[in-house]
């Protein structure tokens, strides 16, 4: 007979179920979050472990590949998925989670994650470094904004963050109240601004050394962050096995409803990485709107904005680009240009 472990995990504590191959609970246990302690338990029980499994999170990686070095045959599920089936239970704790999630292994109804190597994990914080400190420089931006509108000072629409603090510290280094209030932040903006630009050349740095970014930046529109985005994410190409399946990844392809007679495709599932879906946005626009470099692509997209619109056409552009930067890894090749409606 079979066994199957299933693990509720949280940042302390993890709880686990065994379970048979008929579904029939054998034990169960609240641990502390720690490989060493979880794969010392599971090697107590009193026959093998077929498989271990748990939803995709936080702490997903660092069970997953020590479990794995510990002997285990490890499965990270879907979130959605196990959130689905567990939402059906009347009472959620941790105990019936894992029994849940314990069940969903033994019969098979999930979706495996795959687990990215250290390297992409470290390209991936690297980015979302550069955001966070993006954002909190814009935050501390609009609160200025604010303050100053209070007392009848307004700043141009559009202020370059780099001018930002010169035109702000003439504005009101003749009133004390202001000055009291506003310096502080604006010293503030300024460390998170150098922190930021220090980390936007790390970036640029990493993309210009890496051989698969070069080779999709040949691409019009795909700059240095889409690449390295794009990249960290994919993390192994060939775990697609069809590069039209990259856009459904990250959730650039339309839901369909489909029951009895109505079949009714809808918007852009949204699915997946949010982060590479904005970069394939932004690259696509680009393309589009900014570039000059003529292209099948390009063409295709500003026929599509005259009769759909420009949202539409630029969603449409980014899907085809999700599918041909795969493409492009795959093949190791780089973009060539091709001659469109007159041009060579």
């Amino acid at each position: 007979m079979e066994y199957y472990a299933g693990l509720d995990v949280s940042l302390r504590s993890c709880a686990v179920c065994i379970v048979d191959t008929k579904g029939k609970v054998v034990l169960e246990r609240e641990l502390a979050c720690d490989v060493t302690d979880i794969s010392n338990w599971l090697r107590k029980f009193a026959h093998p472990i077929e498989r271990v499994g748990f939803e995709a999170g936080t702490m997903s990686q660092h069970l997953f590949f020590g479990l794995q070095a510990e002997g285990f045959d490890v499965v990270c599920m879907e979130a959605r998925q196990v959130n689905a089936a567990l939402s059906a239970m009347r009472n959620k704790t941790d105990k019936n989670d894992a029994r849940g999630i314990a069940q969903i292994l033994r019969t098979g109804w999930f979706s495996p994650v795959h687990m990215k190597s250290r390297e992409a994990h470290g390209l991936r914080a690297l980015l979302s470094s550069r955001k966070a400190l993006l954002n909190k420089t814009i935050d501390l931006s609009n609160e200025v904004r604010g303050l100053l509108k209070i007392f009848g000072l307004r700043l141009p629409k559009t202020v370059s963050h780099g001018s930002f603090d010169d035109i702000v510290r003439p504005m009101i280094q003749m009133d004390d109240v202001l000055i009291h209030a506003l310096i502080p932040l604006l010293d503030a903006r300024v460390a998170l601004y150098q922190h930021y630009l220090e980390l936007d050349r790390r970036v640029k740095r990493a993309a210009g050394h890496d051989e698969v970014c070069m080779r999709l930046m040949t691409v019009p529109g795909v700059g240095p962050i889409c690449a390295l985005t794009f990249k960290a994410a994919v993390d192994d190409p060939s775990r697609f096995k069809c590069s039209r399946t990259v856009a459904a990844h990250f959730g650039l392809t339309p839901r369909r409803y489909q029951s009895g007679e109505s079949d009714n495709p809808g918007r852009i599932s949204r699915a997946g990485d949010r982060d590479v879906r904005s970069t394939l946005y932004s690259a696509a626009n680009a393309m589009l709107m900014r570039t000059m470099a003529a292209s099948h692509k390009k063409s295709w997209g500003m026929r599509l904005m005259r009769t759909k619109g420009r949202r539409r056409a630029v969603v449409a552009v980014a899907r085809k680009l999700a599918v041909l930067l795969h493409r492009m890894w795959i093949e190791s090749t780089e973009f060539r240009l091709e001659g469109v409606e007159g041009i060579k």
